[in-house]
């Protein structure tokens, strides 16, 4: 099992980048309830093969797909998300919020969501978002499970986070999974800081970016995600200026 763990080291790099350039958001962004098994199949309808997705602790440290610091907009139950067990958040229903359709759609496991993706041979986006106060735990417990979970995947989990703290400890318990920083703005630092947690990718807000950043990225080693690309002619701009992974909720609209 070792080796294994370590065959990653190094085998994602601006030379080797295994990923698709398509990654759907949360499961299939808007039409399926977000960060549930029934976006993952949704998106993987329309032929999507990698899928990005949000990671939080429960109160007793199990990680689970939740993007807010609260469970109310995405679930029947209510107040943080760290303030539930485990075996208090899979009695939730986190698919009636969407549509009826979708009504009794618990909420996942990571461990749920490692046993669909690997079964099936789709590549994953992991974004550690801790609830405020817990970046260095979560970060260390996500990418700790994460390391186990896909132990024996031909492509690793990709890490990533707005958190630095977040994205430290995950580099400090598992530095052969890659790692992404996210940034909703560019400040001139943004080069400084990806080298700093040994990153492998810059994951920006599409909003901040032009044919320059994407080449400044790629000349100084790193790759280039941005997210949330909805509309299919700024996808084909950012595509054709070289961008390497677009972050979509339109997966009927863009096709990988």
């Amino acid at each position: 099992m070792a080796d294994e763990q370590t065959s990653w080291a190094g085998a994602v790099t601006t030379d080797n980048w295994p990923y698709p350039r398509h990654i759907a958001h949360r499961g299939a962004g808007k039409l399926a309830p977000e960060n549930t098994l029934a976006a993952f199949r949704h998106g993987a309808s329309f032929g999507y093969r990698m899928f990005e997705f949000d990671v939080k602790l429960t109160a007793d440290g199990k990680p689970v797909l939740m993007h807010d610091a609260t469970l109310d907009r995405t679930t029947t139950g209510s107040g943080r998300v760290d303030s539930l067990t485990l075996g208090e958040v899979a009695l939730l229903d986190a698919g009636s919020w969407h549509s009826a359709t979708f009504a009794g759609e618990p909420v996942p496991t990571l461990k749920a969501i490692a046993r669909y993706t690997c079964a099936n041979g789709y590549c994953i986006n992991i974004e550690i978002k801790p609830v405020p106060g817990r970046e260095t735990l979560t970060g260390a417990a996500v990418a700790l499970d994460a390391q186990s979970l896909w132990r024996g995947a031909s492509v690793p989990p990709l890490l990533s986070s707005f958190s630095d703290e977040a994205l430290a400890a995950a580099r400090r318990v598992a530095p052969e999974l890659p790692r992404a920083l996210l940034l909703d703005k560019l400040p001139a630092d943004w080069l400084d800081r990806l080298r700093e947690l040994d990153c492998v990718a810059l994951d920006a807000n599409h909003r901040v970016l032009n044919a320059k950043v994407i080449a400044d990225a790629h000349a100084a080693g790193f790759r280039v995600l941005s997210y949330t690309v909805n509309d299919p002619e700024r996808a084909a701009q950012l595509l054709a200026w070289g961008l390497d992974g677009l972050i979509t909720d339109a997966v009927d609209q863009i096709a990988p």
